[in-house]
C-alpha cells in the first residue's frame, strides 16, 4: 500500500487544488494531506482569510482525499511520523527545493520519494491570489 503525501494551504478551494490533490492520489494508494496552520499561512502569506479547521473542513470533504489534518505549529516535519509517507507531493508552484527536502528527509529518518506535480491548469483562477484580485476588480466595478 503505497502512500501519499500532499500538503497545502488550500486557502480558497480552487480546481488547481484539486487537480493537484488528484495528480497525487494516481501516485498512490491512499492521499493525506497537511493543511497548513494559520501561524504558518501568516509566516508565508500573511494572514489566512479562512481560519484552518474550516480549510482543513473543506479538503477533508474531498472525495480524492483520504485523510486530511492540520500540520504542526513547531515542526513541519512532525506529522509526517504519524502518516509515514512513501511519496510526498509539492504543487508546481510550492517553494521547496526537492533535493534539499529529501536530504532533511533522510536526517529524518524518513525514505519519502519527493515528487512535484509539474501538471496545472494555466487558468488565471486556479491561484488564491488571483481569485482574491479578480474579486476586488469586480467590486471596484
Amino acid at each position: 500500500m503505497v502512500r501519499v503525501l500532499a500538503t497545502g494551504t488550500f486557502e480558497i478551494l480552487h480546481p488547481g487544488h484539486l487537480l493537484y490533490l488528484e495528480e497525487a492520489k494516481k501516485l498512490g494508494d491512499e492521499l493525506f494531506v497537511v493543511v497548513a496552520r494559520d501561524v504558518s499561512v501568516k509566516r508565508r502569506k500573511g494572514t489566512p482569510i479562512l481560519p484552518e479547521e474550516q480549510r482543513l473542513k473543506m479538503v477533508s470533504a474531498l472525495k480524492v482525499v483520504d485523510k486530511a489534518m492540520l500540520g504542526s505549529e513547531k515542526d513541519m516535519y512532525e506529522p509526517l511520523y504519524s502518516i509515514k509517507p512513501d511519496i510526498i507531493t509539492l504543487g508546481y508552484d510550492q517553494d521547496f527545493n526537492e533535493e534539499e527536502l529529501e536530504q532533511e528527509l533522510r536526517k529524518r529518518g524518513f525514505n519519502s520519494k519527493v515528487i512535484r506535480i509539474k501538471k496545472h491548469n494555466s487558468n488565471a483562477f486556479c491561484k488564491a491570489e488571483e481569485i482574491i484580485k479578480h474579486i476586488l476588480e469586480l467590486m471596484r466595478g
